[in-house]
């Protein structure tokens, strides 16, 4: 390209700069002569942010009056410290005063939608029309002495509350630590490496908190929360909060008062159950910024507290108003009304709840309670446990490595997990074999004393069982004295695809309808089919491959009550009673299995025969799991269930409960969890 061209295509490019130039100085000069205009020109200015634009259409007196700098601030501080977007502007028609415009303001804001109607004084100056400024442009009711607040109406958080309304995750209060710099010793050293020592926390962490640039020698400097000291506890951990506390105290300058918090009345014995809240991290925040939530919120992180979390989490009210020199309200500009989070009522039973944990807290296991004409779930208990509340005040980190490697797992929730279920699983089984027609529950299947295989084909392997008696080998004793046995044989009558299709029927493989997520229950690893006739004896007494959720069998469990229907459970009081699985088992089947778990109670003989109660009748089945690594596997544990239900009580008064014990090998077995069971079931009913 020759040098002529170059500057043609250059000199074309400045053609078209300098017209459009032409044409916007031509469109602004417009805006400035009409009086509605240049208004709406310098309302436009205010969301581009253009405040220096907005100075430029003042006229010659106002600008005298106020500098470009103050304008600025004035009109920049409160513009976006209210959000101001999405301004429109419009004109009152048939407008009396000459060198007026009258107009109506809609604006979106952080505390919603303002609307208010305001005049301006308009006048030429100099052959353009300019504005006569003063703060009344900003909102009607300003002056120029006064100021715009933007206030914050912090909502509550819902309250979750038990069947009874007592609170179990609430509005309460913490003891907050703080210290006054001016009133610490001269040995401020050692006096932090105390206080550290007793909060758990480095001299440094403290010193950081001290060296903010806001601290002063008079100000109260938040150092750390601790749980409220509890008077009428006697617990180790309880104890040494109050000595922590007390040795706190003696610290110059350390101050200890309430501050308000959300807490857990029954922290340990609820906490798999109800979880616990946390400050908001920055990727949630990101992902929830168009949900009311800001920096300082709180979130759930687990339990009821994360999966309710929507409906808990309120949503912040906002108010707008302008304030006089003496600090006196003026006028509300734009108010959101605050929407505190909703309150939930549980079908739990605190007391019930209370009695499991502190009856299994040194074992290591779960309990499903639950009204099984109902579906309400009473009680859900996993032990050990750990404490919400040191959540929310804030755990140290020794603390949080001590849960996180203690052999008792106290973080993990048991009664979500699925288990061996040993011979609880025997009643379901023989519901299935009677059902459907493969199990006479009045026929003998033989004895063979304590130990039996089906024929050389199974090699070494026997299946055993630990009791002996003398009636017919028929359904009803297998069940009063739990014959691994007998329940080999009837699963082999029953055989595997049937026993396997029933299984599934009564929700084996399904998702647990429940509002927390329960692991489905198994008959056989990944839900393949039962592979040889030694794991589908197994599976008839409970073992082999076969895996259940506590809560899914206490839904089976109930369908001896219920005609052979599965009951939904459920966990709030609104919701109304629910089949899981209609017709799961046949009913003639289901009323038999009754009769028969009530003779395991009160036959003298029966393997629950010791909770036997004097006035309540009583149903029910013990379990003995064993887990080992092989077959050959002789140094194994075992698990201890009861599944006991009161089979004559009315809907308003029934009660199931399901319990499973880790490590009852040489502890009585099942035995260990029939006394402990027989206890709680007393002070129930």
């Amino acid at each position: 390209m020759n040098l002529i061209k170059k500057h043609k295509i250059v000199f074309l490019i400045l053609a078209v700069i300098l017209a459009m130039a032409a044409v916007l100085l031509a469109y602004k000069l417009a805006v400035l002569k009409s009086p509605e205009k240049i208004i709406k020109q310098y309302m436009a200015c205010i969301e581009e942010q253009d405040y220096e634009g907005m100075y430029e259409m003042l006229d010659q007196e106002s600008q005298d009056k106020v500098t470009k700098k103050a304008f600025i601030t004035r009109n920049q501080n409160i513009y976006e410290g209210i959000g101001a977007k999405n301004i429109e502007i419009t004109t009152i028609e048939g407008q009396e005063k000459k060198d007026a415009v009258q107009y109506k303001t809609v604006m979106d804001s952080s505390a919603g939608k303002i609307r208010f109607p305001n005049e301006a004084v308009v006048h030429k100056e100099q052959g353009r029309y300019r504005i006569t400024w003063n703060d009344g442009l900003i909102f009607p009711q300003l002056g120029s002495e006064d100021k715009v607040r933007v206030q914050a109406e912090k909502a509550d958080r819902g309250t979750i509350y038990d069947r009874s309304g007592n609170v179990l995750a609430g509005k309460g209060t913490v003891a907050a630590v703080g210290l006054i710099p001016g009133k610490m010793s001269k040995d401020k050293t050692a006096d932090l490496e105390k206080m550290a020592g007793l909060l758990d926390m480095a001299p440094a962490d403290i010193e950081k908190k001290l060296n903010a640039k806001w601290v002063k020698p008079d100000l109260l400097v938040p150092i750390k929360k601790l749980k409220k000291i509890n008077e009428a506890s006697s617990s180790t951990v309880d104890l040494e909060n109050a000595r922590i506390q007390e040795e706190l105290l003696k610290i110059p300058g350390v101050t200890i008062g309430d501050e308000e918090s959300r807490v857990y009345p029954l922290g340990e014995k609820t906490a798999h159950l109800i979880g616990y809240v946390q400050g908001i991290s920055a990727e949630e925040l990101e992902s929830r910024k168009d949900q009311g939530y800001d920096q300082y919120s709180v979130i759930g992180k687990s339990g009821l507290e994360r999966l309710y979390e929507k409906r808990l989490h309120g949503q912040d009210g906002e108010r707008i108003a302008i304030y006089n020199k003496n600090g006196s309200e003026k006028a509300v500009v734009g108010q959101r009304p605050k929407k505190d989070g909703e309150d939930i009522k549980l079908t739990i039973d605190s007391r019930l709840q209370a009695q499991l944990y502190d009856t299994y807290q040194a074992d290591k296991s779960c309990s499903v309670v639950l009204n099984p004409k109902s579906g309400e779930v009473m009680a859900l208990v996993s032990t050990p446990s750990y404490d919400s509340n040191d959540f929310v005040v804030g755990m140290s980190e020794k603390r949080w490595k001590q849960l996180n490697v203690d052999p008792n797992t106290p973080m993990y929730n048991r009664y979500k997990q699925i288990w061996s279920p040993g011979s609880a699983l025997k009643p379901v089984v023989g519901a299935i074999g009677v059902g459907t027609g493969k199990l006479d529950p009045n026929g003998d299947l033989g004895h063979s004393g304590k130990s039996w295989q089906k024929d050389s084909s199974w090699g070494g392997y026997k299946v055993t069982t630990l009791h002996e008696y003398s009636g017919p080998a028929n359904l009803e004793n297998a069940l009063i004295y739990s014959d691994n046995i007998y329940f080999a044989k009837a699963a082999l009558k029953i055989g595997a695809d049937t026993l396997t299709k029933q299984l599934a029927q009564a929700g084996f493989g399904q998702e647990i309808p429940f509002a927390l997520d329960m692991t489905p229950s198994q008959y056989s690893n990944d839900q393949k089919p039962i592979e040889d006739e030694i794991q589908l004896a197994d599976s008839g007494y409970g073992q082999g491959q076969v895996l259940v959720n506590p809560l899914h069998l206490a839904s089976m469990y109930s369908a001896f009550s219920n005609q052979g229907s599965m009951i939904k459970p459920h966990l709030e009081q609104k919701e109304e009673t629910a089949y899981w699985i209609e017709n799961a088992f046949d009913s003639k089947a289901a009323d038999l299995i009754q009769q028969d778990l009530e003779k395991v109670i009160s036959d003298p003989n029966g393997t629950g025969h010791g909770a036997q109660l004097s006035k309540i009748k009583l149903a029910g089945k013990t379990g003995t799991a064993e887990i080992k690594a092989s077959k050959e596997d002789t140094s194994g544990t075992e698990l201890g269930w009861f599944c006991v239900f009161s089979p004559d009580k009315t809907k308003d008064n029934s009660l199931l409960m399901v319990t499973m014990v880790e490590d009852v090998k040489d502890r009585g077995g099942s035995g260990y969890v029939v006394q402990k069971s027989k206890d709680i079931l007393e002070k129930f009913f």
